[in-house]
């Protein structure tokens, strides 16, 4: 069994509810009372948050790739970054990671061509919303994505 890596903490929420659904869909599937071998690597949200306001990228490439290393180090075999806002590196990230990484738009995207979807809402943190990286996967399948205008995001947030 390969042991999957989570890069958590930059949603906390988030990483509590990868890990639950990761052991509830293993159990379904493997119902011999076993469970998955998860390694979390639970990351300082701030200071990821702060580098993305301050479009600092290249710091938090950075710093993504040195936490991933450190999963990798602890002996995951594959990771998941357990939030959309770090997607807005992500190619950059999955090609200087030593880990294979699982991408949340890439499987939102496998999900909706399976459910035959055309277009689907998107709602998330402003960078989430104003980042273009969904709409780059998704429209590859003729998929279209539809965020809330500035104004509707600045009343949700």
């Amino acid at each position: 069994m390969k042991t999957i890596g989570i890069l958590g903490g930059i949603g906390p929420e988030s990483t509590i509810d990868y890990y639950r659904k990761i052991i509830a869909a293993y159990r379904q599937r493997e119902p011999n009372g076993n469970y998955p071998q998860i390694i979390i690597n639970s990351i300082n949200l701030k200071q990821m948050l702060e580098l993305i306001t301050n479009e600092q990228f290249d710091d938090v490439i950075s710093l993504l790739v040195t936490e991933l290393k450190k999963l990798a180090d602890a002996g995951a075999d594959f990771a998941l970054l357990a939030s959309n806002t770090p997607h807005v590196v992500f190619d950059k990230v999955r090609e200087l990671s030593s880990l294979p990484l699982i991408s949340i738009v890439e499987e939102a995207c496998h999900k909706s061509i399976e459910l035959n979807l055309q277009r689907v809402g998107l709602f998330g943190t402003k960078f989430t919303m104003q980042g273009k990286f969904y709409q780059q996967v998704f429209s590859q399948h003729s998929i279209q994505v539809f965020t809330p205008d500035e104004t509707e995001q600045k009343i949700h947030s």
